[in-house]
C-alpha cells in the first residue's frame, strides 16, 4: 500500500483547496456591491463591496501562503513544476500586454485620425486636431521625465537584487529590494502629484479619458508590483529564497520589468508624441 501511494513522478497533484470557491464568492459579492453602489440603489452597497474586497484579500493571503508552504516545506516545486509556473507567468504577462494594447489602441485611434470621416461627431468634439483644442497637456520633460528616470533606476535596483540572490548575497538582496520598493512608492507619489495638477478631467473629453485610463491603470500596476516586492522583501528577510529556488522573486522581477517597459511606451506615445505644443508651464513652477 505504501508503494502504491508513493509519488513516482515530478508533477504536483494539488490537494483539494477552499480558495477557488471562497475567491469566487468574494468576487461575486464585490461585483454586486460595486454595481449597486455605482447606481446608489442601496445604502449598504459600499459595505457589501467592502466585504467582497476583504474576502478577496483573505483569499489572496491564504492561497499564496499555501503556495509558499508547498514550495518551502512541501518540496512540491520540482524543476518540472517550476517550468509550468514560468509558462503560467509568461501567459499572465502576455494577457497584461494585450490589456494595455486596448488602451493604446483607443488613444492612437483618435490621435491619428482626429477628423475621421466615419466618426461624424469626432471632428466636432475635438476640433479635428490632437491634442483637442483647449486641452493643456503635461510638459513631458518635467514630472513625466522624472518618473521615467525613477522607473529606469528601479529596474537596475531589482536587477542588482536578483544578481545578489544568485550569488547568495543576502544583504545585497535586501537592499536591492528596499531601494526598488522606495522608488516604486516615489513613482506613485509623483504621479498623484501630477494628477492633482492636471488641467483636464477624466470625464467630458476623450483626451482625459484615454490619458487617465492608460496612465492610471499603469499606476495601479506599479502599486501591485510594489506590494509584490514588499512581500518578496519580507520573504527574503525570513530567508525563504535560495539561489536555486526563488520563483516568487523571479516573477516579481519579471512583473516589474514589464511595468517599466509599458511606462516607456506611455512616456514616448502619450507624454512626448501626443503632447503637441499645448502644454503649459511646468507643474509647480513658472
Amino acid at each position: 500500500m505504501a508503494e502504491a501511494s508513493a509519488k513516482n513522478h515530478d508533477y504536483h497533484i494539488v490537494d483539494p483547496s477552499p480558495w477557488p470557491i471562497v475567491g469566487s464568492i468574494s468576487a461575486f459579492v464585490m461585483s454586486v456591491g460595486a454595481v449597486f453602489w455605482m447606481h446608489d440603489s442601496f445604502a449598504v452597497a459600499p459595505y457589501v463591496f467592502g466585504v467582497g474586497v476583504l474576502g478577496i484579500l483573505y483569499t489572496m493571503y491564504g492561497w499564496w501562503s499555501d503556495v509558499i508552504h508547498e514550495a518551502e516545506q512541501g518540496g512540491y516545486h520540482t524543476p518540472v513544476v517550476q517550468i509550468s509556473h514560468r509558462y503560467g507567468m509568461i501567459l499572465f504577462i502576455a494577457s497584461e500586454v494585450m490589456f494595455f494594447v486596448a488602451w493604446f489602441w483607443a488613444y492612437f485611434n483618435v490621435a491619428l485620425f482626429p477628423s475621421d470621416a466615419q466618426q461624424m461627431m469626432r471632428a466636432d468634439l475635438i476640433g479635428g486636431v490632437w491634442p483637442p483644442k483647449g486641452i493643456e497637456t503635461f510638459d513631458p520633460w518635467h514630472l513625466p521625465l522624472l518618473n521615467t528616470l525613477i522607473l529606469l533606476t528601479s529596474g537596475t535596483t531589482i536587477t542588482w537584487a536578483h544578481h545578489a540572490l544568485l550569488e547568495n548575497d543576502r544583504q545585497g538582496l535586501k537592499w536591492g529590494l528596499i531601494c526598488t520598493v522606495v522608488l516604486g512608492l516615489l513613482f506613485s507619489a509623483v504621479q498623484v502629484y501630477e494628477y492633482t495638477h492636471a488641467t483636464f478631467a477624466f470625464s467630458g473629453n476623450i483626451y482625459g479619458a484615454t490619458f487617465f485610463m492608460a496612465t492610471g491603470f499603469h499606476g495601479f500596476h506599479v502599486i501591485v508590483g510594489t506590494i509584490f516586492l514588499v512581500v518578496c522583501l519580507l520573504r527574503a528577510t525570513a530567508g525563504q529564497f535560495t539561489p536555486k529556488q526563488h520563483l516568487g522573486f523571479e516573477f516579481a522581477a519579471w512583473y516589474w520589468h514589464f511595468v517599466d517597459v509599458v511606462w516607456l511606451f506611455l512616456f514616448a506615445a502619450i507624454y512626448v508624441w501626443g503632447a503637441g505644443v499645448n502644454y503649459p508651464a511646468v507643474v509647480g513652477g513658472q
